[in-house]
């Protein structure tokens, strides 16, 4: 069965039809409206129902193609994929975001512990080597499917972090209840090749490309209340941002 398109377009806009088309399928995935495996019809039938020429709605099918959010599957015709997570370059938790995006997030704890501090990380939390740490792995899907490992360092005493609260909620959601008030945060985004270990928590291949986010937090005081590093699969996610001219 397909999934009806509401769309409405405007002719007089300078905006490509194609584009706008796209642009409106990509909000109906991203509101949950159209689900993954949803079916469209085929672009003779959509062309026909928008009043649009063929090859403007072959062009808008294959935009989304492109980005990952629909397949062409023979016998089958056009599916919806998955929706892609956009995560605001802001200081929020990938909890927060996922929640707020409808995508259902689920949490996997891959280890929790005490450990002594890397010598790296020791450098980011403001700490003497050694000193020991709440150290976290966790698997993050989105509806069912993974989506990032990610690995915190937190100073002791700063909120109950077991395994139970960590599945039900968000770190950033555990520190803000235990009265911890994060201000800021250092970031850096960057990318590399996933490992075997990663590939397979993450369905993908050995060597895959993966997006990484290296993030400090800091509290209200200045002081230094998390560092965690992240990887993401980039089929499912982006980060964004504004720019403006100075």
């Amino acid at each position: 069965m397909t999934s009806p398109l509401s769309i409405s377009l405007d002719r007089a806009s300078p905006v490509p039809l194609y584009f706008q088309v796209a642009q409106q399928i990509e909000a109906l995935i991203d509101e949950g409206a159209l689900q993954p495996g949803a079916r469209l019809d085929n672009e003779i039938l959509l062309a026909d129902q928008m009043g649009l020429s063929r090859p403007t709605m072959r062009q808008a099918i294959q935009y989304l193609v492109d980005k990952g959010l629909l397949v062409r599957k023979r016998g089958v015709g056009t599916q919806v994929v998955h929706g892609l997570v956009k995560r605001p370059v802001e200081l929020s938790s990938l909890y927060d975001d996922l929640r707020h995006g409808n995508q259902t997030p689920t949490t996997q704890v891959l280890a929790a512990a005490l450990v002594p501090v890397q010598d790296d990380i020791a450098v980011a939390l403001r700490l003497p080597p050694g000193t020991p740490v709440v150290a976290l792995e966790r698997l993050r899907c989105a509806r069912g499917e993974p989506l990032a490992i990610m690995h915190n360092w937190l100073p002791t005493g700063l909120a109950d972090l077991d395994r139970d609260r960590l599945e039900r909620h968000g770190l950033y959601e555990l520190l803000r209840a235990a009265g911890v008030h994060m201000r800021v945060a250092s970031q850096r985004i960057g990318a590399r090749a996933a490992t075997v270990a990663e590939a397979k928590l993450l369905s993908e291949r050995r060597g895959a490309p993966l997006l990484t986010m290296t993030r400090t937090t800091y509290d209200d005081n200045g002081r230094p209340v998390e560092h965690g590093s992240h990887v993401y699969r980039p089929a499912l996610y982006s980060f964004e941002m504004a720019l403006v001219e100075r």
